[in-house]
């Protein structure tokens, strides 16, 4: 896709307004507010530090990183409570600046602060969710700190609430996605098998600016730029915790699996908008021929859902209830058999997203969340109909002040490819 400018300063020129005077280049405006945006992050951590009587916190998560530094480095970012921040690395090389040092292994941290006379910090939050059982105990060891904290928990609920240069990304990724799904119809041939048919969609995407990277948290939430539901496929259970599954392969059992592609089958596509870091997340149901009236019954119930969720939801409003609406609808309309699987349904009905597809809040009926300015979700009614396949919508919103605000808009009709 080509523009005049190029995507950063596009997003640059949707802030713009909220800059002071005397902004006149584009680098300029986005180191500042990048500055900014870490600044505040390191400010928000301390916070939660300051309240919970934590006096440090240890970070090494890739996606954790990238959060705080706008970078990814092999290594430790150490943030005390009060005080300036250290950056612990192992690689690359190149990394210069006040608080960067190199170390080959965690224990010269420890000779760094004795070196410098720092006191260790005596309640420390490390990634208890995430590292390994090893590197936890050698942190332990290391620091050995009367108190231990998750600082998994913690940044979950930090990277809830994205900042405005976040949301700005998200809305570069939301944009290039809604294009790109327009072009899909165009990556049909007849005779495909939805595996060729996702090939096709992927190249698309990636020629499109895709970073091509799906990252998910937790364990055993292995996929690739996302996932192709045909047909009777969409009814085979995963073992992963995505919203629908579909049979894959042996060794990645989601997704698409070979099916040939044919008359009065629905097929699905649920691919990540990964043009920023920051994933928009998305689904459009397309249609091999005419469908099942109870189809495409369903497919527009989808649509009423997420038109009822964006007349409703404000800040403040409980996620769960969003879970609850949209089934109170497939209910009331006779689809409750079909919401969210048959075999195996999903009891969710959209998740947050940001660094990771699968962030807070998530929509279920027992979330304790609410709706808050700042968030990002994806809000995914979907439906399986047997013998058709996988129908439905998904889009993303940023919650804002005065209610939701749909980024991913694309067609949502099913299409006849």
């Amino acid at each position: 896709m080509k523009t005049k400018r190029n995507d950063f300063e596009n997003a640059m020129l949707a802030v713009q307004k909220k800059l002071p005077l005397g902004y006149s280049n584009y680098k300029q405006m986005i180191h500042d507010l990048l500055i900014d945006d870490v600044n505040s992050k390191w400010n928000n951590i301390r916070r939660y530090m300051t309240t919970n009587g934590y006096d440090g916190c240890l970070l090494s998560i890739d996606v954790n990183i990238f959060y705080v530094t706008g970078c990814i480095f092999n290594g430790y970012f150490y943030l005390p409570a009060d005080g300036n921040p250290l950056f612990f690395v192992k690689r690359p090389n190149g990394y210069k600046g006040n608080g960067v040092f190199y170390v080959r292994k965690p224990e010269q941290i420890a000779d760094y602060f004795a070196e410098h006379g720092i006191r260790k910090p005596e309640a420390l939050l490390l990634e208890a969710d995430e590292l390994s059982y090893n590197e936890y105990t050698r942190l332990q060891a290391i620091f050995n700190p009367a108190k231990t904290g998750n600082a998994t928990a913690m940044m979950r609920q930090q990277r809830m609430i994205k900042t405005p240069w976040e949301l700005e990304q998200f809305r570069i990724s939301a944009s290039k996605h809604s294009a790109t799904y327009k072009d899909v119809p165009k990556c049909y041939k007849a005779g495909m098998t939805d595996l060729e048919f996702q090939y096709e969609i992927e190249r698309l995407m990636r020629v499109n600016g895709s970073i091509g990277i799906f990252r998910a948290f937790g364990t055993n939430m292995d996929i690739f730029m996302g996932s192709i539901l045909a047909g009777s496929n969409a009814e085979a259970p995963s073992p992963f915790d995505f919203a629908l599954g579909g049979a894959g392969s042996p060794s990645a059992p989601i997704g698409a699996n070979g099916t040939l592609l044919k008359e009065g089958m629905s097929v699905m596509v649920d691919m990540v908008g990964n043009y920023t870091p920051y994933l928009s997340d998305m689904t459009r149901t397309f249609s091999i021929g005419k469908l099942s009236d109870l189809a495409y019954h369903a497919h527009q119930v989808s649509i009423d859902i997420c038109r009822a969720v964006e007349a409703s939801v404000s800040s403040g409003y409980p996620a769960a209830e969003v879970y609850n609406m949209a089934y109170a609808m497939a209910e009331r309309e006779g689809l409750s058999g079909y919401f969210m699987g048959t075999k195996s349904q999903a009891k969710f009905v959209g998740h947050g997203t940001g660094l990771q597809i699968n962030e807070l809040p998530v929509f279920t009926p027992r979330s304790k969340d609410v709706m808050t300015e700042g968030m990002v979700v994806a809000l995914e009614p979907k439906f399986v109909i047997p013998e058709v396949g996988a129908v439905g919508i998904e889009n993303t919103y940023i919650m804002c002040a005065d209610g939701l605000e749909r980024i991913t808009l694309a067609e949502e009709s099913i299409i006849e490819l």
